[in-house]
């Protein structure tokens, strides 16, 4: 359909993917330019460039990356002229009407030229569209590209499909007892069914289905299929539920973490242990710094201050000892806690120590005390487990699909002759 070369040409069309939501088709024109928010880029830069290039901007504002189309790009990039079919209705379109390499389908409804794309690259060269298309202006617009050439032409198309402006649902189809498979896409679809009957084959089974946003539509179409003689009439909405797919490690045992859940209970008690014995040691230090005035003479008044100003600063440097070793205690039991390193069996037990005012805190706590880890936590960084979380979300509806089946019946001659044997 598309080209086929392993590098961009002059006058190939190619997809201009910026974001998810901004994906565009260009024509590849020497001398001409693109200009976009993410930068500006001249189309003789594109050129000999290999499909799937990620190209910077001139003016370094961004990137953009250049594709090689396919059905499902071109479904996201083309030009709305109708609403469109998406790729999940597509696909399902596809496999429940059995279309495949070969396959001759009637497409009522040409719209913007999604669904032709994509079953003319199943149906292959060996097969047939017949698309109708009943709006003049929208029939014309979807014959041409640009303004110079026309977009099946361009595509590669023109082998495959056959675009034709006709009223089907008054005048009917332009083939008869020829196609595998007839897709409507119409306001009245109930109006074509008996055109569709005479289009498809009766020689084999074959199959129809019909497009409808409304349920009202629904019924109609499912009393007409009645009426024709169609059978294994079904209907189906198609709706998507994203899946978000993540790798994490894998879970640590419930004993690993009651026992980290113990250590950590057993390093708050003795916490508050070494918070109520500081307390207790200040308030005798406060109590024997406590002298009455007229019991002391001058010297007495020089030993007790300094005996004041000694105590004071004792406290200063306790308090100063007991911040930093509870915080170098605490650093290494949040390290061990974040890392896994105390697992069982390992042979390492950990020990908070009880910090006095006067133990200088580079005696409790040095980095050859600090771990490194273990092999069975390196074990677990590269054995990861993958796990899918459902999206709460559910989008893809667009319309109501309406499958049916058309069975030939048997030759005339046989019928009369169990005709007769049943006499």
């Amino acid at each position: 359909m598309w080209s086929n070369a392993p590098e961009i040409a002059p006058g190939d069309l190619v997809i201009i993917w910026q974001t998810r939501e901004l994906v565009q088709p260009l024509l590849i024109t020497p001398g001409k330019d693109l200009n976009s928010r993410f930068g500006y880029y001249k189309h003789n830069d594109l050129i000999g460039l290999p499909y799937g290039s990620k190209v910077g901007s001139r003016n370094g504002k961004g990137f953009i990356h250049v594709l090689r189309p396919t059905p499902e790009l071109w479904t996201m990039a083309l030009p709305h002229r109708t609403q469109i079919l998406y790729l999940a209705d597509i696909a399902f379109i596809t496999s429940w009407l059995d279309i495949r390499r070969g396959s001759r389908v009637i497409e009522a409804g040409t719209g913007s030229g999604s669904f032709s794309h994509s079953i003319a690259r199943t149906i292959g060269t060996s097969g047939h569209v017949y698309s109708y298309e009943f709006h003049e202006t929208r029939a014309a617009k979807a014959r041409h590209f640009a303004v110079f050439r026309e977009e099946f032409v361009r595509h590669g198309m023109e082998d495959i499909v056959t675009l034709t402006h006709r009223n089907v649902c008054k005048d009917g189809f332009t083939v008869e007892n020829l196609v595998d498979s007839v897709f409507l896409d119409l306001p009245a679809p109930w109006d074509a069914i008996e055109h569709a009957k005479k289009a498809l084959r009766k020689d084999c089974s074959t199959r129809i289905c019909c497009f409808s946003p409304c349920m009202e539509q629904v019924l109609r179409t499912v009393s007409a299929l009645n009426e024709a003689g169609f059978t294994d009439i079904t209907m189906y909405e198609t709706l998507l539920r994203p899946h978000e797919v993540q790798q994490r490690p894998p879970p640590r045992p419930l004993s690993e973490v009651i026992d980290k859940l113990k250590r950590m209970e057993r390093y708050r008690e003795e916490k508050r242990q070494r918070q109520i014995a500081n307390n207790a040691g200040k308030r005798k230090r406060e109590e024997a710094s406590t002298v009455p005035e007229g019991d002391i003479d001058k010297e007495t008044a020089t030993g007790t201050g300094a005996t004041l100003e000694t105590g004071a600063e004792t406290e200063i440097e306790g308090k100063r000892a007991k911040v930093d070793t509870e915080t170098s205690a605490a650093t290494m039991l949040v390290h061990q806690f974040e890392t896994g390193d105390e697992r069982e069996g390992s042979g390492r037990e950990m020990t908070v120590p009880h910090a006095l005012p006067s133990v200088p805190p580079e005696d409790v706590v040095t980095m050859g005390d600090v771990p490194g880890p273990s092999e069975a936590q390196v074990e677990s960084v590269s054995t990861r487990l993958n796990f899918s979380k459902t999206s709460p979300d559910v989008r893809g509806h667009t319309s109501y699909l309406t499958f049916a089946r058309l069975v030939p019946l048997p030759p005339s001659n046989l019928t009369d002759s169990h005709a007769a044997h049943a006499s």
